[in-house]
């Protein structure tokens, strides 16, 4: 996504600058103004080597984050000055971007940027949810606090993230394996069957004249369907990085897909609500915290549904109402955020909902790992041995000829 450079004021007339990543220019200066400022220059950055060759540096992970986050904690709580904290976590850190990264943001705060904002010039290190909760613990004097939280948070997240990713990996990576050991018998092993079935003559059983059928087509055409395959995902990647209503309709299918879509509704709720549930209880305000929630959700159809819970908030609305007309949030999730706002005890009531859901994505990523096994190993096993009993009914055949 492209970077682009801003500065703008204030509603009281303070001059702001900075760093944002957005599809064009008009979605930074709504960024802008969602935020109270009033753009007055938004020029793309240019890029530079580093950003040309990013695939060669070291990506930050979460992993260092929740690192930074804890160790940046126990120091601020130690009484160690702002700055030194940076100090010492950039130049004991492994990963040379990071480090990079670090010594950007105190050479930032250094020159008389908040840490927020200072932050908020990489938004590829720290999203919109970093910030502002950092921004809201400078406020309230409770940097320490809101970074133990934060680290919590990423934690949870990337929990989520990786049991997602496990339920997915198994059987992409068994679909892979089957599809390659399909091929590589179909283009380089029954070529000598059929050299040695031809030198026999007579007429092949129908199985095994399907399966040479099937191999000749594959030799003079694979070259085709491999160029046809990265041709096509490096233009569902453009597509996907590019346009917003193809963006919106992949996630709307991944929503809908009949068995990973229940898994990553969980995984999005338990997501909205832990982040919710966060700020809330880091002081942040409702509509702030619901606009950033929204456009840290990662799906477009959840980003669009929390925008306008937010924009019925404004209008007086309770936070359940507009939610329990929504066709993505369950409605056990809306109720107990409803008892939650009338008793007064909304971000306990959240992290309770996480909780649940973290759970039931647990048992839902566990029931499908038991059920994917021994689906995936039916189908390579039957694939492979397919083609193997394809293969030996001619030698059955010239066997019951010799004898």
């Amino acid at each position: 996504m492209p970077v682009f450079t801003w500065s703008g004021r204030t509603r009281q007339g303070a001059n702001k600058k900075g760093v944002l990543e957005a599809i064009n220019k008009d979605g930074v200066m709504a960024q802008l103004r969602a935020q109270g400022i009033l753009p007055v220059s938004v020029k793309e950055k240019p890029k530079n080597l580093e950003d040309i060759f990013t695939f060669l540096q070291p990506k930050v992970l979460t992993k260092d984050l929740v690192i930074f986050t804890r160790q940046f904690a126990v120091m601020i709580d130690a009484g160690l000055p702002l700055v030194q904290c940076l100090q010492i976590l950039g130049d004991n850190h492994d990963n040379p971007t990071f480090k990079r990264v670090i010594a950007q943001v105190k050479n930032d705060v250094e020159s008389g940027q908040t840490f927020a904002e200072a932050l908020g010039r990489h938004p590829r290190v720290f999203d919109a949810l970093f910030v502002n909760l950092i921004a809201a613990g400078e406020i309230g004097g409770i940097l320490d606090t809101i970074m133990n939280r934060l680290a919590t948070q990423l934690e949870k997240a990337d929990k989520l993230a990786r049991q997602l990713r496990g339920a997915m990996v198994y059987p992409a990576t068994v679909s892979t394996i089957a599809t390659a050991v399909i091929v590589l018998l179909l283009v380089k092993v029954i070529p000598v069957f059929e050299k040695m079935f031809s030198d026999f003559g007579g007429e092949l059983p129908a199985p095994t004249a399907m399966v040479i059928a099937l191999s000749d087509f594959l030799q003079a055409n694979i070259m085709y369907f491999m160029a046809g395959g990265f041709i096509f995902v490096q233009l569902f990647r453009q597509a996907y990085r590019r346009s917003l209503a193809f963006k919106y309709q992949v996630h709307r299918f991944n929503l809908k897909l009949p068995i990973f879509g229940p898994i990553i509704k969980k995984v999005a709720v338990a997501r909205f609500t832990r982040t919710l549930g966060t700020m809330i209880s880091s002081g942040v305000p409702i509509l702030d915290a619901l606009d950033i929630t929204a456009r840290t959700a990662g799906n477009m159809l959840i980003e669009e549904e929390l925008q306008t819970c937010r924009s019925s908030i404004s209008e007086g609305k309770t936070l359940a109402e507009p939610l329990s007309e929504s066709t993505i949030f369950p409605s056990m999730m809306v109720q107990m955020m409803a008892v939650g706002e009338e008793t007064g005890s909304m971000e306990i009531m959240l992290t309770k909902i996480a909780e649940f859901y973290d759970d039931e994505v647990d048992v839902a990523v566990g029931a499908l790992t038991s059920m994917l096994e021994p689906v995936m190993m039916v189908f390579m096993g039957g694939s492979i041995g397919t083609i193997l009993i394809a293969m030996y009914l001619p030698i059955f055949k010239i066997a019951d000829s010799i004898n």
